[in-house]
């Protein structure tokens, strides 16, 4: 019995001691851990950021250049029937959202589905402008029915999707 009394007095402080420095190893392992995952964030942090800043600029300059102002300004050569200018509008717009399709990667759904409406906001107003106008109008009847269409609209998608972009690039800051 003084055996068994012996080997207790020997072998509990020493699992306690066991214990103990299991406790302290698992922290540090957790502590080490956390510690690689923040680097790994800011390194992160500091490759991806630029990019995103870069891709909320593509946005932006895509929603200026589709704005029906800035659009018919852009393309409306003189002398273009409204049919031609028709045409030149809407192969704009699908070129500049084509061209900068990839940027969704770097924006919620949210802000991509706004940015999304509002193309789709610009391309209405500009075949509705274009039904109100018989065959033979002029590119000039077509660009000042886009400005009026574009006027009469209450709610415009553009400055939506502008202030959704701004807004989540400016949670980096």
């Amino acid at each position: 019995m003084d055996y068994v009394v012996d080997l207790l007095k020997i072998l509990l402080p020493a699992a306690a001691v066991l214990y103990g420095m299991y406790l302290v190893v698992v922290s540090f392992i957790s502590k080490e851990r956390e510690k690689m995952l923040v680097e790994l964030k800011t390194q992160n942090s500091k490759t991806i950021l630029p990019v995103r800043l870069q891709a909320g600029e593509r946005l932006c300059l895509l929603l200026e250049r589709i704005t029906p102002n800035n659009l018919v300004r852009r393309s409306n050569a003189g002398g273009m029937s409204a049919n031609e200018l028709h045409g030149v509008l809407l192969h704009e717009v699908r070129e500049e959202f084509n061209h900068n399709f990839s940027q969704q990667v770097y924006f919620s759904d949210e802000t991509w589905e706004a940015v999304k409406r509002a193309v789709e906001e610009v391309t209405t107003i500009i075949n509705l402008s274009r039904q109100t106008l018989g065959e033979e109008a002029s590119g000039l009847e077509l660009a000042k029915a886009i400005f009026t269409q574009s006027l009469e609209r209450k709610n415009d998608a553009i400055a939506f999707a502008l202030k959704k972009v701004k807004s989540e690039i400016q949670i980096y800051f």
